[in-house]
């Protein structure tokens, strides 16, 4: 990509590429070879390039503006990555001749030094060109520097030099590159129809107001971002810490029970304490804490205690599994030492010998150094051992006792710290009941008191009430029990009895012959019928009228027809068409009270299940 100077009809001129700028043409013929490599298009077509991008600042992104403590980057510093530096001075740069509608540009000497420039103001837009010719108008100015971009304004003076702006920075280093160039009007040769065109940076009030503008976004941008970044990267605030109230205590005590939530309740706790909380009537609540605070300790000890067994448990087990690998080091060496007497180191070829005799060494130096590792943990332990039973002279003796002597002291004095905490609790206590004796209403305290007190008594209540319905129902129990013992005696009874009476009926039947045995037969049945009636009427309440009986005999029949069953909406139907007045709730409730006649069964499956009842007095009765 680069800068194109075209002509109003469309015609353009010579495109030169990066690598001009730093190719010799003493030969012609190498730099027409270099142009069809590049695929460059003869002279006088559209469409061609002048000067490449690469020499130009696209989209010149200035840095950060003085507000921000930042020195703007000039974009013309070789070096900064805005620009590429500029060509070697023994190369000179190759310019061609520029054809346009109204006028020709012709390229200076190569051998000349370039044009110098003033120093590139910030944000320059502005271009000065000097030397034009004298019949030049504002039109064939704008004809030749549009071709480098948007031109917003032209101001040109009556005398032979103008002021080009244009709408972005990098138009500006396309119009540079024209500097040095002589401008010639159509073919004429009077002193007024050419010039040497000179292209400088301009300074413009307009220009660094936009720059400063852009500059200021910029810093706004960068100060969001980094206030962004600080915010997200900023550790969380802890949470605050609530007001001291008799509620807020009472949950803060257990929460200093709790091993999850101390750490947080003991700050809140140290916080109430140093906002100066603790006074007359809260001394005794933060006491009960501190206390709490106290038993902790305790726990915390044996927490220790259990980390101090589960080392030595590590250590044992550490020592163990050296112990095992020292034993198969000691292996593995007996059997390279195996391997290397005559009896099997004559088979072996001499690479295998080499090996195992490097392996043999290595594997002992192994076992060496696993077996000092191993000797240095039973010394450690040998010392811990000694240390422990020097307990008998007489100085460590003097020093145990000095010890225990310091923590008796320690005790006392705790102990006797607790013991003048409390007393100056029961003080604040008492003075607080002198101050409220003459009061008539009771502390919220002794109201919670009461309270627990009646809740006690009701769970109590509660709990007697129901040990004694319980109570009530065990009697039941009994009493069925033994009701079901007698009815079972009796029945034994009346077994006894009728097989009597069944020996005594044979021996009849077999004297007085075969009627008399029918007889006696069709008692003794009677008789059992009777029994196992008065049974059942005992079991099971009896009919309540000769309707219900009717109403059974007609379902049984109805069922009987039915051997799948039916629903209770088809009997309904069914009974319906005999009485009017009866209802599928009456025949229901009949059917219920007769489990060894009727049985309901549930037939089909989600939205088709059924109810359907069916007649089984035929397998009832084999169960009565």
């Amino acid at each position: 990509t680069g800068l194109s100077l075209e002509s109003a009809d469309g015609l353009g001129s010579i495109a030169i590429d990066t690598t001009q700028l730093n190719m010799s043409v003493t030969d012609p013929t190498a730099w027409a070879t270099a142009m069809n490599n590049l695929g460059m298009v003869p002279v006088g077509l559209a469409g061609q390039q002048l000067v490449t991008d690469s020499i130009c600042v696209p989209g010149f992104d200035p840095s950060l503006s003085m507000m921000t403590g930042i020195t703007p980057i000039n974009p013309m510093i070789p070096g900064m990555g805005l620009v590429p530096p500029p060509p070697p001075t023994d190369v000179p740069v190759v310019k061609e001749i520029i054809h346009c509608k109204s006028c020709t540009l012709f390229p200076p000497n190569p051998n000349l030094p370039p044009p110098s420039t003033r120093e590139r103001p910030p944000g320059c837009k502005t271009v000065f060109v000097g030397g034009l010719p004298e019949n030049a108008t504002e039109e064939i100015i704008q004809e030749v520097f549009e071709q480098c971009g948007d031109i917003t304004a032209i101001r040109k003076s009556k005398k032979n030099f103008c002021h080009i702006r244009f709408a972005e920075e990098f138009m500006v280093d396309k119009a540079i590159y024209l500097s040095g160039y002589r401008m010639r009007l159509g073919s004429s040769t009077d002193k007024k129809d050419s010039g040497r065109l000179h292209v400088d940076f301009a300074q413009a009030r307009d220009d660094f107001y936009e720059w400063e503008c852009k500059q200021r976004m910029l810093a706004r941008e960068e100060r969001h971002r980094r206030k962004m970044e600080e915010d997200r990267l900023r550790p969380p605030s802890p949470p605050a810490i609530m007001h001291y109230s008799e509620h807020e205590a009472a949950l803060l005590a257990e929460k200093l029970k709790d091993d999850s939530k101390f750490s947080e309740a003991i700050t809140v706790l140290l916080t109430w304490i140093e906002r100066g909380e603790v006074n007359r009537r809260s001394a005794n609540q933060f006491y009960s804490m501190v206390q709490s605070a106290n038993s902790h300790v305790r726990r915390l000890m044996n927490e220790k205690a259990a980390h101090e067994q589960e080392m030595e448990q590590a250590k044992e087990s550490f020592k163990n599994a050296l112990t095992g690998i020292l034993t198969q080091f000691e292996q593995i060496v007996a059997v390279f030492n195996a391997s290397t007497r005559q009896k099997a180191w004559d088979h072996f070829s001499k690479a295998q010998r080499k090996n195992i005799d490097i392996w043999r060494k290595h594997s002992e130096e192994l076992r060496n150094a696993h077996s000092e590792q191993l000797m240095g943990i039973r010394r450690e332990e040998e010392m811990e051992m000694s240390d422990d039973d020097s307990g008998d002279n007489p100085t460590k003796k003097l020093r145990v006792d000095d010890s225990a002597l310091a923590a008796q002291a320690y005790a006392l004095k705790e102990e006797n710290d607790s013991l003048r905490w409390q007393l100056d609790a029961y003080r604040n206590e008492v003075e607080l009941l002198k101050q409220e004796k003459g009061q008539l209403f009771r502390t919220e305290e002794s109201l919670t008191k009461d309270q627990q007190l009646q809740f006690l008594q009701q769970t109590m209540q509660g709990m007697q009430q129901q040990l004694l319905s319980i109570q009530e129902e065990l009697n039941n129990k009994k009493s069925e029990l033994e009701q079901a013992k007698e009815e079972q005696t009796h029945t034994q009874a009346m077994l006894k009895v009728l097989q009597e009476q069944l020996k005594s009926a044979k021996e009849l039947a077999e004297i007085n012959g075969h009627d008399e045995s029918q007889e006696i037969n069709v008692l003794t049945v009677a008789l059992v019928n009777q029994d196992r009636e008065k049974n059942s009427e005992k079991r099971s309440p009896g009919l309540k009228s000769e309707k219900e009986a009717l109403l059974i005999g007609i379902i049984s029949t109805f069922l009987h027809v039915h051997p799948f069953g039916a629903n209770i909406e088809y009997l309904w139907s069914y009974m319906q068409q005999l009485d009017s007045r009866i209802s599928a709730n009456e025949i229901e409730m009949l059917l219920m009270r007769l489990p060894r006649m009727f049985k309901q069964e549930f037939t089909g499956v989600g939205a088709t299940l059924e109810k359907r009842w069916k007649f089984c007095a035929f397998e009832g009765i084999k169960t009565i």
